[in-house]
């Protein structure tokens, strides 16, 4: 692929802006300035330096965010600042968004990527791809709560149970629970269908991923063999 489409398909600006980037000396690729853009390269496994910084050619966008609480999920937020301002200019021109969203207040594993039908995939319940959540509660949890949460409870828009694939006291007021699926602000609701109330969430895994150590608004790259 010719080095101008590399810059432009990455993300690093208008074609124009690109042919400039690469006529002030700024793209390197092997240590070596390049200002043809019509010089061509194999993508596979193709890294380039832009005004210094190295960049992994991926043909898809796939990261995880390490979500910290007061950001919204949203390309126009209203009351909070937008996730994606936390990434780099060229992730955020290349139309990265959210796989789901996290209220403003949870914390957590958050993915995002350009690829439309992976976003399908990892959302839809029929996938049922797990979900981790670390739940800090008002009250205390007891086994009847926990139960209750795995048999199902009904929530107020939607006559048809929801259920947790799993759910374990962690602590005298806290638990994890796992869900395969995601309707608006379920955990919440699902903690006050059992007369709790959540007062803190945060995300600790998302299918076969964790955040290790990835630091809170830190993000990486994730490869699709890490989805399990």
């Amino acid at each position: 692929m010719r080095i101008a489409q590399i810059l432009f398909s990455q993300g690093f600006g208008s074609r124009r802006e690109c042919a400039g980037l690469l006529q002030h000396g700024l793209v390197r690729v092997h240590g070596r300035v390049i200002d043809d853009p019509h010089e061509d390269f194999e993508t596979a496994g193709l890294d380039f330096e832009v005004q210094g910084r190295v960049w992994p050619f991926h043909a898809s966008a796939l990261l995880m965010l390490h979500k910290p609480a007061g950001y919204e999920c949203s390309q126009k937020p209203r009351h909070h600042p937008s996730i994606l301002s936390l990434l780099p200019a060229p992730l955020r021109t290349r139309g990265v968004q959210p796989v789901g969203r996290l209220d403003e207040d949870t914390t957590g594993l958050l993915l995002l990527t350009d690829d439309g039908a992976l976003i399908h995939r990892l959302t839809s319940p029929k996938h049922h791809v797990p979900k981790v959540y670390e739940v800090g509660c008002r009250h205390p949890v007891d086994d009847a709560q926990l139960q209750r949460l795995r048999a199902g409870v009904v929530l107020d828009d939607d006559p048809a149970p929801v259920r947790a694939a799993a759910a374990e006291a962690t602590g005298p007021n806290s638990l994890a629970l796992t869900l395969t699926e995601g309707k608006y602000h379920q955990v919440k609701r699902m903690l006050a269908a059992v007369g709790n109330r959540v007062e803190s969430l945060h995300r600790s895994r998302f299918g076969a991923l964790s955040l290790g150590d990835l630091a809170p608004r830190l993000w990486r790259w994730v490869e699709l063999s890490e989805l399990g």
